[in-house]
This record gives structure tokens, C-alpha cells and sequence, in this order.
């Protein structure tokens, strides 16, 4: 496991070691998008990644595609940011925060006017949004205009600038698992017929528009992108995967980000592509078989032998043990994550999980 503990640079940092905190939402947030001192103290306690990236963070209103979500869209909210990255810093990680946009997972529930969601195309996603009063199917959302568009690439960057601003060491473009960016890419979910929509180059457009706009506004070794080529979530399809990933990862490889960061789906093989394709450093949540989830040490230690990766991120591992690598470093035991309390709630589930010393 020792190739886990070697530094690696990523962007303009350096890492003491090559496990990263995957994002994963887990809905503490306060209703106003604000996160809390739970949160901060949630954050701090796994400094011991070489980098955390943070849950899924909304740029805009009717950019929330679950409640009890943080934002990065009032002053408010990033002030609140102000306590998690210091609280992160002073313990000695390092932290970016995950930049995403609902799009059509979204509901006017969320919304203080009830306004639809927006998305490339008028496609509801199939899914429901869940509420304490109950469960509401996702509506067919408007679909977005070239303005629509615009507003919101300035979003992803006005949300970058405020992310720098709270504190954090930079930000990661949420691409992935079924959200506004990967609506535009798949096929699927896109079926435009303006420069937005159709051939592979029209489809990457967005996330590559929004890309250039975060990297202008904050540097782009500040700047990762996370996709997941083959995930049906959020009900998603792709019809070209290979071609489609391969011709976004060639767009974005000359903005010379701070990384790239793949979320398998069981599918090494298009992974060995992709890792051809980009020239600068790789994060893998290591999925190499449909069977390998949640994502174990192992998986990750294969990835960086293959060379198909510079750092793994973890997720699950991460939410139950916020001391990862000294648990890894000593074989174990892992505290077993409890799917209960995953979203929502209190300390329970979120902060208690025990320490291997204590």
C-alpha cells in the first residue's frame, strides 16, 4: 500500500499523499445553503486526505437539486465556507470545493418562485426529489436558451471566484452522474439541434465553455473537472461514450487543469483511453468491474501500479473513517459505513465515527 503515501503534485499543490476525499453530499446544510460549525467539524476531522473535495455545491438558486444543500451563490454562504476551510487548513489539509448545477434534478419545491428547472433539452429526468413531506417526480424542465446558457457558465465562474474567496485551494466542475454539464454531453439527455446539442463537439460545448470561464476567473491549477463516462444516473444515456469522453478530454487537455478526475463505472478500458488522451494528472475513483463498489484500497493501488492514475479518491471509506490511512497503513480494522444516516441529521453517522486510537 505504500504507493498510497507518496506526494504527487496536483496543480499548484502538493500532496503528502494520494488519497483523496471524494465529494459526497450528505445534506447537513441549513435552508438557506449555509453550512454549519458540524459541517466545518465533519471536514477537519478527515484533513488527513491529501485532498478533500467537498459535497456537490450549488452556483445558483436553480442550481439546487436537493435540499439541505450548501451554496456558493451569497455572501452569507461564503462566509459560512470561511469556518470549513479554516477549520480544514488549521488541522493541515487541503480542500476544493465541487461546483455543481442540478439542471433537470431540480424541482420548483426548492425554488423560493416555483420556477421549473433548467436543462439542454425538455427531458425529465424519470427520477423524484425527496422532501419531508414526501417524494415529488422531477418535472419536464424548461429547456435552456443560449441566454439561459450564457448566465450560467457565469455562474460556474462567479461561484469559483466566491469558493476562492471563502478559503478554498480551489474547485472541481461537477461533470458527472447525471447533472447539468453531463446532461449536455449524453445523447441522451441532449437532444438540442442548435451549436449546443447533436455532434460530439456541439454536445462537450458547455462543459468546456464553463471550464475556460472557472479557469479565467481563478487559475486553472486551482480548477479540476470530474466526469463519469458510462454512469446512467439521474437517468442519463450515451450512446458514444468512448468518442464522446475522448474528444471532451482533448478539448480540456490545453487549458492544462489541475486535474482530471474519473469516476468508473466498471469500464478500465475506456479508462486506459482516457488517461492516453490527458497529459496532466488523474484522480480515479477506481471502479474496474461493475462488482467493485463501494471503492476499496486495493482498487486504488492497482490503479497507480497501471499507472492509470496519480492519486485515487475514495468515498464511502472516507464517510466512515476519518483517519483512512492510518487505518490503511494499518491493515485495518474499517469502521462500516452506516447508510441510514447518510443524508440528513445530525452528528449521528456524520461526526461520531470513532477514531482507531480511541
Amino acid at each position: 500500500m505504500e504507493e498510497l503515501f507518496e506526494p504527487v503534485s496536483i496543480g499548484s499543490l502538493e500532496l503528502p499523499n494520494r488519497l483523496v476525499m471524494a465529494p459526497m453530499t450528505r445534506s447537513r446544510a441549513v435552508e438557506d445553503g449555509k453550512v454549519t460549525g458540524l459541517i466545518a467539524e465533519y471536514y477537519a476531522q478527515r484533513a488527513g486526505a491529501g485532498l478533500i473535495i467537498t459535497e456537490a455545491t450549488q452556483p445558483s438558486v436553480l442550481g439546487q437539486g436537493y435540499i439541505w444543500t450548501p451554496g456558493l451563490h451569497t455572501g452569507d454562504q461564503v462566509v459560512a465556507w470561511r469556518d470549513v476551510t479554516d477549520a480544514v487548513h488549521a488541522a493541515g489539509g487541503r480542500i476544493f470545493a465541487q461546483i455543481m448545477h442540478g439542471g433537470r434534478v431540480g424541482h420548483p419545491y426548492l425554488y423560493p418562485d416555483g420556477a421549473l428547472p433548467l436543462a439542454p433539452s425538455p427531458i425529465a429526468s424519470g427520477e423524484q426529489l425527496f422532501t419531508p413531506y414526501g417524494m415529488l417526480d422531477h418535472p419536464e424542465p424548461r429547456e435552456m436558451s443560449v441566454e439561459d446558457i450564457a448566465q450560467a457558465v457565469q455562474e460556474f465562474a462567479d461561484a469559483a471566484r466566491n469558493a476562492v474567496d471563502a478559503g478554498f485551494d480551489g474547485v472541481e466542475l461537477h461533470g458527472a452522474n447525471g447533472y447539468l454539464i453531463h446532461q449536455f454531453l449524453a445523447d441522451g439527455s441532449n437532444t438540442r439541434t442548435d451549436s449546443y446539442g447533436g455532434a460530439v463537439e456541439n454536445r462537450i460545448r458547455f462543459g468546456v465553455e464553463v471550464a475556460r470561464a472557472v479557469a479565467g476567473a481563478i487559475g486553472a491549477e486551482r480548477l479540476g473537472f470530474r466526469i463519469s463516462p458510462g454512469n446512467n444516473a439521474n437517468g442519463v444515456s450515451e450512446s458514444d461514450t468512448v468518442e464522446l469522453y475522448t474528444a471532451l478530454v482533448t478539448a480540456l487537455a490545453p487549458l492544462d487543469l489541475a486535474y482530471l478526475h474519473i469516476m468508473e463505472v466498471g469500464d478500465r478500458s475506456t479508462t486506459r483511453k482516457l488517461r492516453a488522451a490527458w497529459p496532466g494528472a488523474l484522480i480515479l475513483n477506481a471502479h474496474p468491474t461493475p462488482e467493485s463498489f463501494p471503492s476499496r484500497p486495493e482498487y486504488g493501488v492497482e490503479a497507480l501500479r497501471e499507472g492509470v492514475a496519480d492519486a485515487v479518491a475514495f468515498g464511502e471509506m472516507w464517510l466512515a473513517n476519518p483517519d483512512l490511512p492510518a487505518r490503511i497503513k494499518a491493515g485495518g480494522p474499517y469502521n462500516a459505513a452506516d447508510e441510514e444516516s447518510f443524508y440528513g441529521g445530525d452528528h449521528r453517522g456524520y461526526t461520531d465515527y470513532p477514531a482507531l486510537t480511541s
